[in-house]
């Protein structure tokens, strides 16, 4: 038995075809009320179900969601420092500094999207995709940070209530900075799983964490309002215990993308897709696993006994269009082509 691999031109072949189709989901959400909690509270990145297929134009897409949501959490804190100024409120200047910080953590994946563009090379062989991946770990760690400081500061101000001064303004400036980062939350995650990158979907549930503690100052104003003084610091737990919610599922994706984790059903739809070629027997060692927003794809194709180098070659192409045809953002295909000798030929063929 002759291993036979094609031509390094078949590997990463462009292959300009009209990709018109849709890419099914093998997975079904929940509904109704159950699946709009399961939406806000566990955004996962579907494995780019519905990824666009060029690279530089998804990577460009990623850019621009990072330039826009900078530019409207930066509007956000700035009318927020306008209440402040106004207000003279040095509690919501420290919310106000919090949020243009939380603003400048999407740098990270802006700089990890510009790596990823960049060319292979003798020290990167693979590229520079998984700078994408380690920025989704960075995000991570601050949704993290923010769970420990809302709850740190309830529990404060659980034990030492303080009052609250300028309810008016204070309720003003939470509603700004929940609209705001919510907006820029639902922006994030709808560009991060059409481009299929894990590590913007984090950016986003990071903007949707920062919009709850906004939202946490608007109902403790309410609180106030209505005669229960200890509501701010009792909604600031609650927050807690939902950012805690959206960091389990944020960092489950993160961490499946580190660890080379892709949805089975991607799997599932590689192998049926080689399975069905006219000249392939069967395909084994199917193997994927996500580069930044790029899938790698290696598998093993059988061919019939005696098949020829040219059919071979053949078969590739044909493989490579099928993989690229049946999954979404498809960046690499390497594919070994084995052709079985008959048990009573005693020589090797390829």
């Amino acid at each position: 038995m002759t291993t036979h691999r094609p031509p390094a031109e078949l590997h990463d072949h462009p292959h300009d075809h009209d990709h018109g189709h849709e890419h099914e989901h093998g997975h079904e959400h929940p509904t109704g009320f159950k699946g709009w909690l399961h939406e806000v509270f566990v955004p996962h990145s579907h494995d780019a179900a519905d990824s666009i297929d060029d690279a530089l134009e998804a990577s460009g897409q990623g850019i621009r969601a990072v330039k826009i949501s900078l530019v409207v959490l930066g509007l956000t804190a700035v009318a927020q420092l306008a209440i402040v100024a106004i207000s003279g409120s040095v509690a919501l200047l420290a919310d106000t500094i919090h949020n243009f910080s939380d603003a400048l953590t999407a740098v990270p994946l802006w700089i990890a999207f510009l790596l990823g563009r960049r060319v292979a090379n003798d020290r990167y062989t693979h590229g520079y995709g998984r700078a994408e991946d380690l920025a989704g770990l960075f995000i991570v760690a601050m949704i993290a940070l923010s769970a420990v400081v809302a709850g740190v500061e309830s529990v404060r101000r659980l034990a030492e209530p303080q009052p609250l001064d300028n309810l008016g303004w204070v309720l003003a400036a939470g509603i700004i900075g929940f609209a705001g980062n919510e907006a820029v939350a639902i922006y994030r995650i709808r560009v991060g799983r059409r481009i299929g990158s894990a590590a913007l979907v984090a950016d986003g549930v990071h903007a949707r964490t920062d919009g709850f503690t906004s939202l946490a100052v608007v109902l403790g104003v309410i609180g106030v309002w209505a005669g229960f003084p200890l509501a701010d610091p009792i909604v600031g737990l609650l927050i807690t215990a939902a950012i805690l919610v959206l960091l389990w599922g944020t960092a489950r994706d993160v961490g499946r993308r580190l660890l080379d984790g892709v949805d089975p059903d991607l799997t599932r739809q590689a192998r049926h897709a080689l399975e069905h070629l006219d000249g392939t027997s069967q395909a084994s060692d199917v193997r994927l696993r996500w580069s930044g927003h790029r899938l790698a794809v290696q598998a093993r194709l059988h061919l019939a006994p005696g098949t020829t180098v040219a059919a071979a070659d053949q078969e590739a192409a044909a493989a490579e269009h099928a993989i690229r045809h049946a999954l979404p953002a498809v960046g690499t295909v390497d594919l070994t082509m084995t052709a079985d000798a008959p048990a009573t030929a005693g020589q090797e063929r390829t």
